[in-house]
């Protein structure tokens, strides 16, 4: 967990930088002289800062850490040391951005009693000061670090201590405890202002995490240009406190006074979310409490006459997400009567819409497993041309896979599909559709064609592999009847399937049909694929498909993979090339192949 770097200003009290103090017996007294120095005057707009001599004292502190500890007495007495220069200004190394990022590494090294102290420190007598630190870009982070050492409550007492030590370790993880409970009431006290925080409703749903009882990895900061990923971050799951079980409900039930910033906040919306994720892990019974009753509010809302409230909360950006995580958490009496008070005759519309075709994809996903995603299905899919015009192609592609959970409508949708992209008529066009469906494009954009009629032109190369395309093909890959798609696929010349297995895209197609294959339908793709191993296994992505293919091959089949490996004087490029490491891996299944061969290669 990394503090944000604030941007470049420059610093009251001079230019250069300032050396740190050898061991003379009076560089801790200088230091001291400095820091008061600094607390009295430096800062921006009246805020005070570290002076320069303590900022350049953390950083070494920094690199100190990065290099590690010879055994536990060392690193426990490194410490204890940094601790003691950090007491007594806390709030002023935390809401510092060298200061706080060395202590976020420290903390995790410090014992329950230390974070706790620093807690204490940073919330001041009454726990006050915990909302201005909170708040701050920087201290919001080291609050975080702190709390989440809470998880190692139960490490002490899984070492078996003695009375007295227990004791003692019970007193040192309750001023943690106590601490995590002060914080908590300060949030309470001033919850609509704690949400709303950018960097506030952090501590808050790390807070959530805590009292529940369940972890997710560090908060770290998005590299500039990195691309977000969509990914649900794994939970640990840890013992908490007696306390904290009802510490959580109070929290909740402050929370949800403000249920109506939930809507209008994306901030809060964000807090909101976590709440309802971690009950529906740890308090499924509160966690339904909670949904039925934001559901409760967010229909209570004046609309136009005739109009639910629902369908303008799902085209807004903020609560269309916590509407997302509603659908995701609730069960399925829940699901029937949103659909059916409120979104009933609307799918397609909601589907259309630029914010709102979000949580329908989530609903879609989320009644695969009930009678209702039947009902949602008749809908959808009378605007699938529609859809797949407007672009939004998420939508698509999870009607697909919830096709393919259900293991209903599959050959209705697969119809529409060869309908949507022009090639279901004639009968000759069925052996196109695999390169339309992963490219998006329609027969006569994909083979430039401006007649309705006329024979697949099987002359142009397989291009236009997309994202979405590789995605709904991979879905349409597990449904019972896919004839279609290895007619098509076996169509393919050889340039084509070369160009299908070294694809980024078109490579987990590739391996999607091959895997869910019968093994008559796997020995006709390998049939096709014969002379083009050495050249897969030479490409990064094509060896990843060459690897699948030997798992779920047959002794036979491997026979003939290693006779064409073993057959070509390239066979020692395949296994140095950079980005077939883990072919080496399958060498021991080849030299049993070997074996196996009526007379070995030489």
């Amino acid at each position: 967990m990394l503090a944000k770097e604030e941007g470049r200003k420059p610093q009251k009290g001079g230019g250069k930088k300032r050396r740190h103090p050898g061991e003379d017996g009076k560089g801790g007294e200088r230091k001291k002289r400095a820091v008061e120095e600094g607390e009295k005057g430096q800062g921006d707009g009246g805020r005070k800062r570290l002076d320069a001599l303590s900022v350049g004292y953390f950083r070494r502190v920094g690199e100190r850490l990065s290099e590690g500890f010879e055994d536990n007495e060392e690193r426990e007495m490194f410490v204890e040391n940094v601790l003691s220069e950090v007491k007594g200004k806390a709030t002023l190394v935390a809401m510092d951005r060298t200061g706080s990022i060395t202590l976020q590494r420290l903390l995790p090294l410090s014992s329950p009693e230390q974070v706790g102290e620093v807690l204490a420190e940073l919330g001041g007598e009454s726990g006050s000061e915990f909302k201005a630190v909170s708040c701050d870009r920087c201290g919001g982070h080291v609050v975080e670090s702190a709390i989440r050492q809470m998880s190692r409550w139960m490490e002490l007492s899984q070492k078996e201590p003695s009375a007295e030590e227990e004791e003692e370790e019970e007193e040192t993880c309750g001023v943690l405890e106590a601490q995590v409970l002060s914080l908590s009431q300060v949030v309470r006290d001033n919850s609509a202002e704690i949400i709303r925080h950018v960097h506030g409703s952090h501590v808050v749903r790390t807070l959530l995490h805590v009292l529940a009882g369940c972890l997710g990895p560090p908060r770290t900061e998005s590299r500039p240009g990195a691309k977000e990923r969509n990914v649900v971050p794994q939970l640990t799951d840890f013992e908490i406190p007696t306390s904290f079980w009802y510490e959580l409900k109070s929290l909740t039930e402050t929370l949800m006074e403000n249920v109506n910033l939930s809507v209008t906040d994306a901030v809060a919306s964000a807090v909101f979310q976590t709440m309802l994720t971690v009950c529906h892990r740890k308090r499924p019974k509160l966690c339904n409490q909670l949904l039925r009753r934001i559901m409760e509010y967010l229909t209570s809302r004046s609309a136009a006459p005739g109009v639910s409230p629902l369908l303008v909360f799902l085209k807004d950006q903020a609560s269309s997400h916590l509407i997302e995580t509603i659908i995701q958490l609730s069960h399925k009496a829940l699901l029937r009567d949103l659909y059916k008070n409120h979104l009933k005759g609307q799918l397609v519309d909601l589907a259309l819409h630029p914010i709102a075709n979000f949580p329908i994809q989530r609903l879609t996903a989320s009644s695969a497993k009930y009678k209702l995603f039947l009902r949602l299905f008749d809908e959808l899919v009378q605007g699938l041309e529609a859809i797949l015009a407007a672009g939004h192609m998420g939508v698509i592609v999870q009607l697909a896979e919830s096709c393919a959970e259900s293991e209903e409508k599959q050959d209705e949708l697969m119809q529409c599909l060869l309908h949507a992209f022009h090639c279901a008529e004639p009968g000759s066009r069925h052996v196109s559709c695999l390169p339309l469906f992963m490219s998006l494009l329609t027969y006569e954009v994909y083979y430039h064609s401006d007649t309705a009629e006329g024979a697949t032109q099987t002359e142009v190369p397989l291009s236009s592999i997309c994202y979405h395309g590789s995605r709904l093909v991979q879905a349409l890959a597990r449904f019972k009847e896919r004839s279609l798609l290895l007619s098509s696929l076996r169509a393919l010349n050889p340039a084509d399937l070369l160009t299908l297995a070294s694809d980024p895209a078109g490579s987990h197609v590739l391996q999607a049909l091959i895997t869910t294959s019968s093994d008559k339908g796997r020995g006709k793709i390998l049939k096709r694929l014969e002379g083009l191993y050495v050249q897969m296994a030479c490409s990064r992505l094509g060896s990843r498909v060459l690897e699948a293919i030997w798992n779920s091959a047959s002794v036979s089949q491997r026979q003939n993979i290693a006779q064409e490996l073993g057959n070509t004087n390239r066979l020692s490029v395949t296994f140095v090339w950079n980005y077939t490491f883990h072919l080496v891996q399958m060498h021991a299944h080849f030299s049993l192949s070997y074996l196996l061969l009526p007379s070995s290669p030489k």
